[in-house]
């Protein structure tokens, strides 16, 4: 089977967000563009794109489909950043910051809507329902999340169990529908949906871990936001499980609005040795991705799969 030269198509991706994406509403453009602009590695549609090229080498065929997972992906990120009160994204003002809350919210909701009616003109089921089923993950993700909030008793499987919903839905149904769009088995179908969960698992997991191990510029936002929101994060939840008593009144007292020393909390989850159980646990989330389609014919767009799982490992080295 001949496959494109360069799987995933990234460039392809961006000129189609910046010459074709529009909706109806001018300033709901305007706002999509402006965070579409601020960058993004485009992981959901390259996933969907090489998805569909394990059967469709004509992957170019799937490029709107591949661009309405990013678009998803957008709208939640709008309304994460009300619900959290960020203030940046990606090392540019959140889009509540430059259009306000209200504006936001009808941004997210209104993109919502235009991707799903999009969708269900041009696309036979089960895709629209696959999509449909998995915002509602994403919703009840986000509703576990914040009830977790400030937690300290949250477990490592009720952490991903939140993630599964939030974060590694949209990956597998990325995976999911490009292989449906091009034509793949059954069988394709449901290792490449079980390659996305993986993945989608370690990769909140490596940013969860970027968090408190690497500098704002790299992340787009500040160092520890996680933690001053909050939330319960796989390196924190792994500290807090194998460090000590002094520790743990350290968090408490930080989550508690008592203590704003986010700096000696990542100093004692570095002391834990949660970093590095972390990183291991990533590691095997990255393995179960690409053992997920290792009994597939052997291309590149399987070969790129793959690389995308072991990145996220080398990422959070």
């Amino acid at each position: 089977m001949i496959q494109s030269e360069r799987p995933g198509r990234h460039d392809e991706i961006e000129t189609f967000f910046r010459e074709r994406f529009t909706t109806d509403n001018p300033l709901i453009t305007e706002a999509v563009k402006r965070m579409l602009a601020a960058g993004g590695k485009r992981v959901r549609p390259r996933i969907t794109l090489l998805a569909a090229q394990t059967h469709d080498v004509q992957s170019e065929r799937h490029m709107q489909l591949a661009a309405y997972m990013e678009l998803i992906h957008v709208a939640t990120l709008i309304h994460d950043d009300v619900v959290d009160n960020a203030q940046t994204r990606r090392g540019v003002n959140a889009t509540a910051i430059d259009y306000g809350n209200r504006i936001s919210v009808l941004a997210g909701d209104y993109l919502f809507a235009w991707i799903f009616k999009n969708v269900t003109h041009l696309y036979a089921p089960p895709i629209p329902n696959i999509l449909s089923a998995t915002l509602a993950e994403i919703c009840d993700g986000e509703v576990l999340q914040l009830r977790s909030l400030g937690d300290l008793n949250v477990s490592l499987q009720s952490y991903i169990e939140i993630v599964e919903r939030k974060t590694a839905s949209l990956f597998a149904a990325s995976a999911q529908c490009g292989a449906i769009a091009g034509g793949a088995p059954p069988r394709v179908v449901q290792a490449l949906r079980a390659f996305g969960l993986a993945y989608g698992i370690a990769f909140q997991m490596r940013d969860d871990l970027l968090d408190v191990t690497a500098d704002a510029a790299a992340l787009g936002k500040p160092v520890g936001n996680d933690l001053a929101e909050r939330k319960m994060t796989i390196p924190l939840i792994l500290a807090l499980r194998s460090g000590t008593g002094e520790f743990r009144s350290m968090v408490e007292r930080l989550y508690a609005g008592r203590n704003p020393d986010v700096a000696a909390v990542i100093a004692g989850i570095r002391q834990s040795g949660a970093i590095e159980e972390t990183r291991a646990t990533i590691a095997e989330y990255s393995r179960r991705a690409e053992d997920a389609i290792g009994g597939l014919e052997n291309t590149g767009a399987k070969a790129e799969l793959q690389r995308l799982a072991g990145e996220l490992l080398e990422e959070a080295s």
